[in-house]
């Protein structure tokens, strides 16, 4: 999950955590115009808005699709995958229209996903809730958080797992020394220490193309070598068992959520009511990266597929230049993905220090964060079973259950729960979904996480 630096900001610029910034109003019968109000600036057209929403995307969750599919089973994951899809373009949607309607209401011309929390208690119904506002809006934060630290975690094992099959010339194997593995990721501790001191944003931003190109390249290399040893397709499993099914979920999640994104793009469109065609374009893109891998991925490299995929290819010389480039783009977009959560904390725990020392405080937290990194990874070096729990833990509130919450609190009075409530079973169904992914995904991932240190 990767933003530029003027989306990333969305996500920092709280102001003071204190103080209210909303009241209850009625003001969007006054046609506030938030697109007019907003901040000049250089902004996205349809193409751009679609290319950031793909290349937010576009992470290690895809790398790791195809192991997705072998615990599942084929067909089956190819389908559920397509309703996942379809599933979490719809709670974008909700997402964004319950923003533009606050826009509008409270006449703000721009807000991000905690803001969208906040103000939702703050303006709602309900006035025992809302002393409750502060608090949704710090469970929006800490899920961003857990989110995106857990993702480093998987970025350095990955990066430790490709490091050590190009140094040690051997092709990826289920019956992997997790040993050796734990040592890899242990000598990744200082050099992503060094590189995570970069507090710019624009000196990273280039990688993060780059590294995308790579990703495409390495998309075409997954369906041409899976060809070349795929059996018939009649012996692959359609269906395996119900804990691989959850396992499945949270991964397939984990690498189509865009939820903490979606927003920051918003933001910076040119015409947001062009937003759904967004979703649309995005996802279609994306999904179809995430079959690609996990279809031929799963179906060529069968039931001893490991993640990232080009551990599968072959130990040619291609392959090999491939495998490298991806771990050295893997490596150097770590401290993309880490600037983001840590810039939040930072928001946070900056206040609790001198100004004139927070050029020393900063770096002595980065470190700190780095090596709890590096420990939880030691720890847990499963990558396939870290990104189910992430995306059951994490991204079933954030991606669903927040969602949807806070569209039945923007639309409880107006426009009102619908002809027999429809409006109010739609959100109910999609909380139901977003806690069963919760208990069952979170149960199922973090038992094969804890196989990996019994």
């Amino acid at each position: 999950m990767e933003l530029s630096e003027k989306q990333s900001k969305n996500y920092v610029d709280h102001g003071d955590p204190q103080e209210s910034k909303y009241t209850h109003s009625n003001n969007e019968q006054k046609e506030y115009d938030f697109v007019a109000n907003r901040p000049v600036r250089k902004r996205n057209n349809l193409f751009e808005a679609v290319g950031h929403f793909v290349k937010s995307c576009l992470g290690g969750g895809i790398l790791g699709i195809h192991e997705a599919f072998m615990k599942c089973g084929l067909w089956t994951a190819l389908v559920v995958s397509i309703i996942f899809g379809i599933y979490i373009s719809y709670c974008l949607h909700i997402l964004v229209s319950a923003a533009q309607k606050l826009c509008k209401q409270l006449h703000v011309p721009e807000m991000s996903y905690p803001d969208v929390a906040e103000a939702s208690l703050e303006v709602c119904p309900f006035p025992s809730l809302r002393r409750y506002s502060k608090w949704f809006r710090y469970a929006v934060d800490l899920t961003i958080i857990i989110d995106l630290f857990g993702a480093s975690c998987v970025y350095q094992i990955m990066i430790a797992k490709t490091i050590m099959e190009v140094v040690e010339n051997r092709e990826g194997s289920k019956e992997l020394d997790l040993g050796r593995l734990r040592l890899y990721i242990l000598a990744l501790l200082i050099p992503i220490l060094i590189l995570c001191m970069i507090r710019s944003f624009k000196y990273l931003a280039p990688f993060s193309i780059i590294g995308d190109l790579f990703i495409v390249i390495c998309v075409i290399a997954t369906v041409v070598y899976g060809l070349r040893s795929a059996p018939p397709i009649s012996t692959v499993p359609a269906w395996k068992d119900a804990v691989g099914f959850f396992e499945f979920c949270g991964i397939v999640v984990f690498s189509l959520e865009a939820i903490a994104v979606i927003l920051p793009i918003e933001n910076n469109m040119k015409n947001p009511k062009q937003f759904p065609a967004v979703i649309a374009c995005g996802m279609f893109t994306v999904l179809l990266f995430l079959l690609t891998i996990g279809f031929f991925g799963y179906w060529g490299f069968g039931e001893n597929c490991v993640t990232p995929v080009t551990l599968n290819f072959p130990n040619d010389v291609f392959p090999t230049v491939i495998k490298s480039l991806i771990g050295v783009m893997i490596f150097l977009t770590f401290a993309l993905n880490f600037w983001v959560p840590f810039n939040l904390v930072w928001h946070y725990i900056s206040k609790r220090h001198d100004p004139k020392k927070h050029w020393i405080w900063e770096r002595v937290y980065r470190a700190i964060f780095i090596v709890l990194i590096t420990i939880i990874s030691i720890v847990f070096p499963n990558i396939g079973n870290f990104m189910g729990l992430l995306g059951a833990f994490a991204l079933s509130n954030m991606g669903f259950i927040f969602p949807a919450i806070i569209d039945l609190l923007i639309v409880w009075e107006r426009p009102g729960l619908g002809k027999w409530r429809w409006r109010l079973w739609r959100n109910i169904a999609i909380i139901f979904v977003g806690i069963l992914l919760f208990f069952a995904g979170t149960y199922s991932n973090v038992k094969g996480l804890l196989k990996t240190i019994l």
